[in-house]
C-alpha cells in the first residue's frame, strides 16, 4: 500500500536530484511549477510506511530571531526523532516546494527571517511563479503535506478568527485549510493573541474535529486554559492516532484539530500575557498594522512586553508538540500497519 502511494506520487512530484537539476537550468521554467522536491530521506519514509511528521517553516523566519530560530528549527527536528518519527520541515526555496529540508536549507531560511515571504495556502502558486523563498504558515504547510500523503503535523499554534474579527472579517486560512484538508495538526491550540471562543465556533462550522490533550479545557497557546471547554478530549497518542485512522476511513476532507497545553513549568502568567496583547493589539491599531503582518508584529511586541517570558514560552510549548506529535505519528504508522497486515 505504502509503495503504490508513492508509486502515484512519483507521477506528479520529482526526487530531490531531479528537483536539483531543474534548480540547475535542465527544465523549463513551467515543468517547475507542477514540481514538489521531497527529500531523499522524507521519500523513503513515505515509500516504507515510516512516521512522518510536518513542520511549519514561518516559526523558523518568522516566530523568533536568528539565531535562536535556525537552533530551535534543528532541535525539533531532533526531537522528533528521538521519538521515533521523520521530521519533514516544509518551505518554499527559490521557487520550489520543499518536504524536508537539509541544515543548511534551514539555516538559509532562518538568516533571511521576515526577508522570506510568509506564504499562505493562497500564496503558494504565486510564490512559485516568482522563484522567490517562502515560510509556510499552518495553512500552506498543511496543504504540501496532504500532497504527499503526510497525515500529521506540528506546530506551535494555528491562527484563528482576530479580534474585533466580527467587524473586520480578519479570520486566518488555517481555519478553512482544516476545513477542506484530512491532516492532523497538534498545537497548543490557538495562539492567545487571537479570539478562542470565537475561533472555536469558526471550527465547528468548518466540521473540524477539535480534541484537547488529557484536559477538558482548550489551552490557550502561552496558558493551560482559555475559559473555554474542549469540544472533546484524547488521552494518549493512540487515542489521537485511532481518531486520525478513522478520518483517513471515513474519508473526511476535513482535518483535526488536537491541542496540547503547554507544560505547566513554561506556562506563562495569564494576567501579565493579556495585559501585553492588549497593548500590541493597541499598537497595531495605531500603526495601522493589519493583514498577514499583524500576527508577526503581535507575537514580537507581546515578547518585548513579556520581557522574554512569551518567547521562552513559545519554544519549549512547541517543542512539547513535537514531542507528542512524533508520537502520535509513530501510534497512527502502527494502528496503519496492522490493519494493512489483517487484509
Amino acid at each position: 500500500m505504502a509503495d503504490s502511494r508513492l508509486a502515484i506520487l512519483s507521477r506528479h512530484f520529482t526526487s530531490a536530484a531531479e528537483a536539483a537539476d531543474c534548480k540547475a537550468g535542465s527544465c523549463s521554467f513551467g515543468q517547475n511549477l507542477g514540481w514538489i522536491k521531497i527529500s531523499p530521506e522524507v521519500s523513503e519514509a513515505l515509500k516504507h510506511g515510516t512516521p512522518i511528521v510536518a513542520l511549519e517553516s514561518t516559526i523558523i523566519s518568522h516566530g523568533m530571531p536568528y539565531p535562536q530560530n535556525f537552533e530551535t528549527a534543528k532541535e525539533l527536528e531532533v526531537i522528533v526523532r528521538e521519538n521515533g518519527a521523520v521530521p519533514a520541515t516544509i518551505a518554499i526555496l527559490d521557487g520550489v516546494p520543499c518536504i524536508g529540508l537539509t541544515t543548511e536549507e534551514l539555516e538559509i531560511l532562518a538568516r533571511l527571517g521576515s526577508k522570506a515571504r510568509k506564504t499562505a495556502s493562497r500564496d503558494i502558486a504565486l510564490v512559485m511563479a516568482g522563484r522567490e523563498n517562502g515560510a509556510t504558515t499552518v495553512s500552506a504547510t498543511m496543504y504540501l503535506a496532504s500532497k504527499v500523503g503526510i497525515p500529521v503535523f506540528v506546530t506551535g499554534g494555528i491562527g484563528g478568527v482576530h479580534r474585533h474579527g466580527e467587524n473586520t472579517m480578519d479570520v486566518s486560512s488555517d481555519l478553512t485549510e482544516l476545513g477542506n484538508t484530512p491532516v492532523a495538526v497538534i498545537s497548543a491550540g490557538i495562539k492567545s493573541i487571537l479570539d478562542i471562543p470565537r475561533t472555536l465556533e469558526y471550527l465547528e462550522t468548518q466540521r473540524v474535529t477539535v480534541a484537547a490533550y488529557r484536559t477538558d479545557e482548550f489551552p490557550a497557546f502561552f496558558t493551560q486554559t482559555s475559559g473555554c471547554k474542549a469540544p472533546a478530549r484524547v488521552e494518549s497518542p493512540e487515542h489521537c492516532a485511532r481518531v486520525i485512522d478513522a478520518n483517513i476511513r471515513l474519508e473526511q476532507k476535513s482535518g483535526i484539530l488536537i491541542a496540547v497545553p503547554i507544560p505547566r513549568e513554561h506556562s506563562a502568567s495569564g494576567s501579565l500575557i493579556e495585559s501585553a496583547i492588549q497593548q500590541a493589539l493597541q499598537e497595531a491599531r495605531e500603526k495601522k498594522i493589519t493583514g498577514n503582518a499583524e500576527t508577526p508584529f503581535l507575537l514580537a511586541r507581546v515578547n518585548e512586553l513579556t520581557g522574554g517570558a512569551s518567547l521562552a514560552s513559545n519554544i519549549a510549548l512547541v517543542k512539547n508538540n513535537a514531542s507528542i506529535g512524533a508520537k502520535v505519528a509513530v501510534s497512527l504508522a502502527q494502528l496503519q500497519k496492522r490493519s494493512y497486515n489483517r487484509l
